[in-house]
């Protein structure tokens, strides 16, 4: 019998149908991947789960019983946790506080045992394979450290069944392999865990079944060991992908932005030489820490240059602000698209003309024509699925999103394009579409500065590749001499460029 069990779950949002008559079953001591693309409906359903949202018909079982009336409150009972991308912490408390708020019952007016509550929140982190102090504030945690704390408190709650949802979206690879570690004590303890990845190689290493959704469809369940890579695109996407990085050689201009031993002491980088040509895409490659989002946000005028010289076109500039960059024709879509790169509560139009405002305005007032018709052109250019241009960003999958935040730097029609994890948590269908973008965009001479720490997407995508370490590039790579093992050892201090 199936530790839990849905059956023909349909779900239906202002007429768009994310679910039609999905079935989906876990084991207990399972670990069993969910994929699809972005949109296909995984979200959906682990929200169904998890009784955060309701089916329109259905059902869900736990143990054989039937659940009537779902809630987080009912999950919690039935020991049904979820983990997701973005935690749901209280940053301003301190991890011992987050525990037991989410685990310790009685009412408002009671005695507080602070000894017993560190205690049992050092108990349940070395569990989840942690050594983070019980009185750390939240606000200081790395993502992997938040992800972390979240399986912690399921394990304190008795989780039957855990939910995790891309949990390896931010983390490096040794922090992989320790959360792989917890996974498969969990499963040895009985734990059923659905685990949501667009990281195909990582499923095939976790997971012992894998169920793929495609358009709000339950496509097909198979054993890990029954199907490939391959295989798995094609139940996904519904096609063959031939080209997940569709690199095509473009001619390459006259340089475009140049940064002359560039540093800002408020970002921690100094000394950096780097160019990007019209046409050309530099990939900047390093280890976690290493300093390129801080790099990309000296650029931008986040964190001004107070050292060096950056150069638009061969003249000398200052950026001392975002706007600053944005007239100067730089863009810039940040790695957290959640945070920083959309406005989630805003519609789909507003976001994309948002970097554009002048353009769709007259006599100071926006134009809500002329705002339509430039997101309507995105939206049909990007292939953003939305039921309408005026949803909020915040009701769209992941990969959507990133169209979103992508479309607002593309109507400033941008001469630098600086990318900071491009296609982090997104589907393989939706990676070959940025992609493509990508080349078109440099066909078109945008020059374009990405940041990348997935090693195939920096091979497959740069024509040079910068490698930084401590605060500043260490060398560039040419695409014809660029190895995994060359960049590694570049950014460990163990290698030179070539």
């Amino acid at each position: 019998m199936p530790l839990l069990e849905a059956v023909g779950i349909t779900k239906s949002f202002a007429g768009v149908q994310a679910l039609r008559g999905v079935s989906f079953d876990l084991c207990a001591g399972e670990v069993h991947a969910l994929v699809g693309e972005n949109g296909a409906g995984k979200s959906t359903l682990i929200k169904i789960i998890s009784g955060a949202l309701a089916p329109d018909s259905g059902t869900l079982s736990v143990d054989g019983a039937t659940v009537p009336h779902h809630s987080p409150a009912v999950a919690r009972t039935l020991g049904i946790a979820a983990v997701y991308q973005q935690p749901g912490l209280f940053p301003h408390l301190t991890v011992m506080e987050n525990i037991a708020l989410s685990l310790e019952g009685g009412g408002a007016w009671r005695r507080l045992d602070w000894k017993a509550r560190a205690a049992r929140a050092r108990e349940l982190l070395e569990l989840a394979g942690s050594d983070l102090h019980p009185e750390r504030l939240v606000e200081t945690l790395s993502m992997p450290e938040q992800q972390i704390l979240e399986i912690a408190k399921a394990i304190g709650a008795n989780a039957r069944v855990l939910i995790l949802d891309e949990p390896t979206a931010s983390l490096t690879e040794r922090e992989v392999d320790r959360l792989f570690a917890v996974i498969r004590n969990l499963r040895e303890r009985g734990t059923g865990i659905i685990y949501i990845s667009h990281r195909l190689e990582e499923i095939a290493a976790i997971a012992g079944r894998v169920t793929v959704l495609r358009d709000g469809l339950s496509i097909a369940t198979r054993a890990m060991g029954e199907v490939d890579r391959a295989e798995l695109i094609r139940l996904m996407v519904g096609r063959e992908v031939s080209a997940i990085f569709p690199k095509r050689e473009v001619p390459i201009g006259d340089v475009v932005l140049e940064a002359r031993g560039v540093g800002s002491r408020t970002a921690g980088v100094h000394d950096v030489d780097l160019a990007i040509r019209a046409g050309e895409i530099v990939g900047l490659a390093g280890l976690v820490g290493s300093g390129r989002t801080q790099f990309a946000e000296t650029l931008f005028g986040l964190t001004p240059a107070d050292e060096g010289e950056i150069r638009i076109g061969g003249r000398a500039v200052r950026i001392g602000s975002p706007a600053d960059a944005i007239r100067l024709g730089i863009g810039y879509v940040p790695e957290d698209r959640r945070q920083h790169g959309v406005v989630l509560e805003m519609a789909i139009a507003e976001n994309a003309t948002l970097a554009s405002l002048q353009a769709v305005s007259r006599r100071g007032l926006v134009d809500a024509s002329l705002e339509r018709k430039t997101a309507r052109g995105f939206v049909e250019s990007l292939r953003i699925k939305t039921p309408s241009l005026y949803a909020e960003a915040g009701s769209l999958s992941g990969g959507n999103q990133q169209k979103v935040a992508l479309a607002r730097w593309l109507a400033i029609e941008p001469k630098v394009l600086i990318l900071d994890e491009p296609t982090q948590g997104v589907d393989v269908g939706s990676k070959s579409e940025i992609h493509g973008l990508m080349a078109d965009l440099a066909a078109r001479g945008v020059a374009i500065l990405m940041i990348s720490s997935e090693m195939p997407e920096i091979l497959g995508m740069s024509d040079r590749i910068a490698v930084m370490r401590g605060g500043t590039v260490v060398g560039v790579v040419s695409r014809e001499n660029a190895t995994q093992h060359r960049i590694l050892g570049m950014a460990l201090g163990q290698g030179a460029a070539a």
